[in-house]
């Protein structure tokens, strides 16, 4: 059965950097946008970014805009996101996704079929 793995959360002070990662298993991952959401206690899960199947087209929300990359290598069939420059309102669990399309970009929670289980990102001032 299809599998989304995140790792690479913890805490860090703001200014800091980390890279979470999703690998993909039993997933034509070539086939998938991927994106990355996080959840805020008390808060609706929020889009982050999402990149296309081929790593050559990506959308993020304004708030992450220089700050946050999003990379992937279907070789290994892993996401990444690259976050530097964090604040405390990036405090959230992080949440990776897939939706099955070469033409899309979802950037709504609905708009996607798989999802992994969520690493907590947690940045103190």
């Amino acid at each position: 059965q299809v599998q989304l793995v995140e790792s690479g959360g913890g805490l860090v002070q703001a200014g800091g950097s980390l890279r979470l990662s999703c690998l993909a298993s039993e997933l034509a991952f070539r086939r998938y946008a991927m994106g990355w959401f996080r959840q805020a206690p008390g808060k609706e899960r929020e889009f982050v970014a999402v990149i296309n199947w081929s790593g050559g087209s990506t959308v993020y929300v304004d708030s992450v805009k220089g700050r946050f990359t999003i990379s992937r290598d279907n070789g290994e069939n892993t996401m990444y996101l690259q976050m530097n420059s964090l604040k405390p309102e990036d405090t959230a669990v992080y949440y990776c996704a897939a939706k099955q399309t070469y033409s899309t970009y979802p950037q709504t929670a609905g708009g996607y079929d798989y999802w992994g289980q969520g690493t907590q990102v947690t940045v103190s001032s």
